[in-house]
Parts: structure tokens; sequence; C-alpha cells
């Protein structure tokens, strides 16, 4: 959830993100999170599933290198700084193809939030998928629920923490569009109430 949280900020700031979609960096300095985190939740019940799967899709990228998700899982560490400040030096840590595809995704669930009417979503039908995501990566992977129970900042846990998450994340990619796409949207939403505030 705090990865995708990140991608609200630039979800709801199309200007900035369509001005740096082909820039070395990404600048959130300008951004006041608290009015973005206000219009968020309409746009994520706007976007369609194939946006919300580009989400995904942008994240499967990024997990599948090593380095990209050690970057990534560094925001699930007990002390990450989740602030704006954090995030963006997350982002601009991405290669520049990784960047490029969170930017697309981005623009495309921003223009959708404002072009789109809401869309179906059952967060009891997401919230199954999440689970069956869960199930399916422990059956397949030996680990995966040690390392989602880690809560240790050792590099023991932080290392168990990153692979279920890489896990998790790769075993979706055999669910259907819209199961993706429900399991991300409900992600986002989720991590707007839970951790909007450290931002």
């Amino acid at each position: 959830m705090r990865i995708l949280l990140a991608l609200i900020i630039a979800c709801v700031s199309l200007p900035a993100l369509a001005q740096q979609r082909n820039a070395y960096e990404i600048d959130l300095s300008g951004i006041d999170a608290a009015m973005v985190l206000a219009g968020a939740e309409d746009v994520m019940l706007r976007a369609s599933d194939r946006d919300m799967d580009g989400v995904y899709q942008a994240v499967l990228h990024a997990a599948g290198t090593d380095g990209e998700a050690q970057l990534l899982c560094a925001l699930f560490e007990p002390s990450a700084d989740r602030s704006l400040t954090g995030l963006q030096r997350v982002a601009n840590g991405l290669g520049p193809d990784s960047r490029a595809r969170f930017a697309d995704a981005a623009v495309a669930v921003a223009l959708a939030g404002m072009q789109n009417p809401p869309q179906p979503y059952d967060p009891e039908y997401a919230a199954q998928v999440l689970r069956r995501a869960g199930v399916t990566a422990m059956l397949v992977h030996d680990g995966f629920t040690a390392g989602m129970a880690a809560t240790g900042d050792d590099p023991g846990s932080r290392e168990a923490r990153c692979r279920s998450f890489r896990q998790l994340v790769g075993v979706m990619q055999d669910f259907e569009l819209a199961e993706r796409a429900a399991a991300t949207r409900y992600l986002l939403l989720e991590g707007m109430t839970r951790y909007g505030t450290e931002l």
C-alpha cells in the first residue's frame, strides 16, 4: 500500500506529470498533498480497469529489477521516510523506463478520473482477489507468509518483506485484468486512508 500511495500524488497532479513525462527527475515539491488527497478518491473510482492495470504493470516492471525492487521495498521499512521528499527520492532512484511507466500510468488515471463516470467497484470482491493472490503466493513460494509478517528493521526482515512483496506482485500477473484492477484500486484507496497522513 505504501508503495502505491506514492502514485496517488501523481495521479491527480496531471500538469506536473505531463511536463515531466520525459524529464530526468520527478519534482513533487510544488504539490499540496492534502489538496491532492482530497480529490484522489474520486479519481480512483472513475479510472477504468485498464487504467488501473497500467498502475499494476508499472509496479510489476519495477519489482522485476533487483535494484528498483529494493528502492520500492525500502518504503516498507518501519523507519522509512514516506513524506513527499522521501517518495520523490525513491521515484528519482528508479530507472528512466520505470519512471516513464509510472508517469504514463498516472496520467492515464488522472485523465480517466476527469472524464469517466464512476466505475463499478466492490471492495469486498477486491479484498477477496488480494486474499487469493496471497494464498497463491503462499502455495507457490516457500517463506512467503513469514516475509509478509516480518516487522523488523534488520537486513533479514527487510529482505524477507521485499521478497514476499515481489512474489505477491508476480503471481497477480496471471490473474484476469479486472481482478488486477480491482486489487490495485483497493490498495490505492486503502493506502490513502491508512498512510495519507505520512505525506
